[in-house]
């Protein structure tokens, strides 16, 4: 779907699912946080962290579309290595806390 310059990019919540053990997890930590701070630098990824209990993780992103937000959740080396999956949701935002900022710490 095309989306003209005017029109706000979606937010997506990306979740990680993890298929494999954390050591494996902890091994590929470092090439994980390398793909993160390109698409921060890149002013796609909003927000990241660890699930709670550890078995994943989710990423807060900004898109253009959603065949290119999940293209980039398939470079993740967790991903392309096969010690995750990944599930991509979709939405408009349409409102937000005014100190969002403040509220996180």
């Amino acid at each position: 779907m095309k989306r003209s310059a005017r029109e706000a990019k979606s937010v997506f919540v990306i979740e990680l699912t993890y298929k494999a053990e954390l050591t494996a997890i902890d091994a590929a930590m470092g090439p994980h946080m390398e793909y993160l701070k390109k698409y921060y630098d890149a002013g796609t990824f909003v927000m990241s962290g660890r699930k709670i209990p550890r078995d994943g993780g989710v990423i807060l992103a900004v898109g253009e579309s959603r065949e290119r937000v999940e293209a980039i959740a398939r470079e993740d080396p967790f991903h392309a290595r096969g010690l995750s999956d990944f599930r991509v949701v979709e939405f408009r935002a349409s409102q937000r806390a005014d100190d969002l900022q403040k509220l996180l710490g």
